[in-house]
This record gives C-alpha cells, structure tokens and sequence, in this order.
C-alpha cells in the first residue's frame, strides 16, 4: 500500500505519537482526518495543512460519534484506506494504595474509563473502520486497508501503578491477530506497535532530570524514543503488505523494571 493519495484516519491524532504520524504522511501525500478531543491542537494542524488534514472533534468510545467521523471521512474524502489508533490515556493508580492521602482500593470507574478509551475506544475504530474498508476496490496485491494500532511494553511488563493501563494495552495486543484472521478475507491488513518510553505530551510534562534518567533506562539507544520514529514504524508497515497480525515492539530493548 502506498500513502500517496491514501485517506488515513488517524486517532489521538492532535499531539504525541498520532501527530507526528499525521506530518510524516501529509508529506508522502496522504489526506489524514484527525480524531481527537483536542479542539485547538487539531484545528491548528487543520489550518497549518488546509485541505490535507481535517480535524474531527471525537470521542473515540462513543459509537454514534465516530460513525458521524467516518461519515464524514467519507463525504470528504471518499474512502478510508487507513486507520491508525492513537488515542489513549494513562492513569497511574495501585490496586490498593494512596490517592490524595487517602488509603483505599482502586478506583473502578477510573479503571473502567481506561478500558473505554483505550481498548474499547480501538475496537469501536477498528469496527466501523473496516466496514468502511471492506467497500474499497483492492490493490494489486489485494488489500484493501489496513489497521494500525497503539499497545504499549505495559502490555508485556506493566509497572506498579499501572494495572488498569496494562490491561487495556494487554487486551489491545491480544485481539491484533483474531482481527487480523477475521479481516483478512477481506484484504484487510491489521497490525499493532507497543512503544517503549517516548517523547509523548505525558512525558514533557516530567521534570528534564526525570525524562533524562528514564531514557538512561532503555539499553539503546539510551534516550527516550521520538514520535517520529513511531511514524517511520508505522509508514514500514503500511508499505510492508506481508506484515500482519503481530505486535511489534519499538523500545530501544527495555525491560520495565516494577516500578
């Protein structure tokens, strides 16, 4: 598959890992529908590329808006030929421990909102994505879309304070291949990336000492990794029609250590 003239829907897409996917494709000329609850981050990077990018204001668990999304996609644009889950939040709470100063057991509903956002919020993408897919005319190797997904090494070695925010990345890596076997009839690709530590909105927020030592973490390279570089994986896979169903980690090596 090949980003020039693709329509590519991009979640999260205002900030992080999602702009930096949603930049690099707009140059190998792509036309890219932002969805993200950010209004004035994804208007600006509407206006800085007018007629390339179209933000859509979305909340990514609800299903009536992101039908509206897609419908709108493709009035716009007439087809989705890729999809590309960013959007994600990560709440940082133990099973039992402090919150504020008071002592007490995990929050459900925070751990509830997790799972919506993060693992439902993909699926409910996935979904509607792939119906709007399974309409395109396939390419000359037979494809006719392709998923990309965001997990995380959480997934694989979650730190304390991180159970709800593993588990919604574990579920994430979980279903990449029955989605892959369930949409491969269809020529539709379906792939996954777990970053490791990188320069994403929740991490410049960390003091410069903070981000310094935990790039020192990651054997190499010993920094933590840039959004670009979670583009460059993402326009391989879209490029690479035999990668399918698997997860890959972009980690520099890491480990997670507990805590």
């Amino acid at each position: 598959m090949q980003l020039k003239n693709a329509t590519v829907l991009i979640t999260g897409g205002a900030s992080g890992l999602g702009e930096a996917t949603a930049r690099l494709f707009v140059k190998q000329g792509a036309k890219i529908a932002i969805l993200d609850l950010n209004g004035a981050a994804g208007k600006n990077l509407e206006n800085e590329f007018p007629g390339n990018i179209k933000f859509i204001k979305t909340d990514v668990s609800s299903e009536v808006a992101v039908q509206a999304a897609i419908d709108l996609i493709l009035e716009l644009f007439q087809k989705i030929d890729i999809a590309i889950n960013c959007a994600g939040i990560a709440p940082a709470r133990k099973t039992v421990g402090k919150v504020d100063g008071i002592y007490g057991p995990h929050s459900l509903e925070v751990f509830e909102k997790t799972i919506k956002v993060n693992l439902i919020g993909t699926f409910n993408v996935i979904r509607l994505a792939a119906f709007a897919m399974e309409k395109n005319m396939p390419n000359e190797e037979g494809e006719r879309g392709l998923i990309i997904n965001t997990a995380s090494v959480a997934a694989y070695d979650g730190q304390m304070g991180q159970v709800a925010y593993a588990a919604s990345k574990g579920g994430i890596v979980s279903m990449t291949l029955p989605v892959a076997r369930d949409l491969a009839k269809s020529g539709i690709r379906v792939m996954t990336i777990a970053p490791g530590l990188f320069e994403t909105p929740l991490m410049l927020g960390l003091p410069e000492e903070a981000r310094l030592s935990l790039g020192q973490q990651v054997p190499f390279p010993s920094r933590l990794g840039r959004p670009s570089e979670y583009a460059l994986l993402a326009k391989a896979i879209v490029e690479n029609p035999m990668l399918n169903g698997e997860v890959i980690r972009l980690d520099g090596a890491i480990r997670m250590a507990p805590r």
